[in-house]
C-alpha cells in the first residue's frame, strides 16, 4: 500500500451509530480542523461519498461485519480513494451471489471487495454495472479498469480476523510545468 494512505477501524456497534463511529476514526485521523462531510449529487440526501474541507485530504468509508473503516489520503498525490470491506462469513452472501453480481462462473469476497472500492474511487458506485469492471494482478497489488474511467491501482488489505479489505487509489502525477494531474487522465473530483 502506498505510504500516503493512513487506515483505520473500530467497532460500529449498530446501523444507526455506524456513521458516528466512522467519522469519528476519520476525526484521528484528519484532526479537528477539518469538516468531514457527506451529500449525494443525485438526490442531495446526507449520504454518498465523504468529504473533507479544510484539509488537503481525500476519503473514504466502508462498514463490514461490525465495523466501521476508514482510509484518507493526501489530495496532492492521490486524486481518488476508495475501501470497501465485507465479512467473510456472512450468512447472506455467498461465492454464488458475488459470481453472480459481477458476471463470473466463480467469485469470491475479495473478489467484490476489490471491485467495489474501484468503484468508490470512481465516484459512481453500483451506478456502474459490477459486471463491467476488469480486475488484473495478484495478491499484493492489483489495477481496476472501469468504462468511461481511468485506471485504478489496488491492494488486498490485511485487517480484523473474518473482514476481506480492498484499497483503490487514483494516483496523481506532477507534470514538467508543475501542475497536478491525475496519473492516467484528469480526475473527475
Amino acid at each position: 500500500m502506498r505510504p500516503d494512505v493512513r487506515v483505520a477501524w473500530g467497532p460500529a456497534p449498530d446501523r444507526l451509530g455506524r456513521r458516528d463511529a466512522a467519522w469519528s476514526l476519520l476525526r484521528g485521523l484528519v484532526g479537528d480542523a477539518a469538516h468531514i462531510s457527506t451529500g449525494c449529487a443525485r438526490c442531495g440526501g446526507d449520504h454518498g461519498p465523504v468529504r473533507i474541507s479544510g484539509a488537503a485530504l481525500r476519503a473514504s468509508v466502508s462498514y463490514a461485519g461490525g465495523l466501521a473503516l476508514v482510509a484518507v489520503a493526501d489530495s496532492r498525490s492521490i486524486a481518488a480513494i476508495g475501501i470497501d470491506a465485507e465479512a467473510t462469513d456472512d450468512p447472506v452472501r455467498s461465492r454464488e451471489g458475488y459470481a453472480r453480481a459481477l458476471g463470473r462462473t466463480s467469485a469470491t469476497v475479495t473478489d467484490w471487495v476489490r471491485v467495489e472500492s474501484a468503484l468508490k474511487a470512481d465516484g459512481r458506485g453500483l451506478r456502474v454495472d459490477p459486471r463491467s469492471v476488469e480486475i488484473t494482478g495478484n495478491t499484493k497489488a492489483w489495477t481496476a479498469v472501469i468504462p468511461g474511467s481511468t485506471a485504478f491501482r489496488g491492494w488486498d488489505l490485511s485487517g480484523p480476523s473474518g473482514v476481506a479489505i480492498a484499497l483503490a487509489v487514483q494516483a496523481r502525477f506532477v507534470t514538467a510545468a508543475g501542475s497536478s494531474a491525475a496519473r492516467a487522465g484528469q480526475s473527475r473530483r
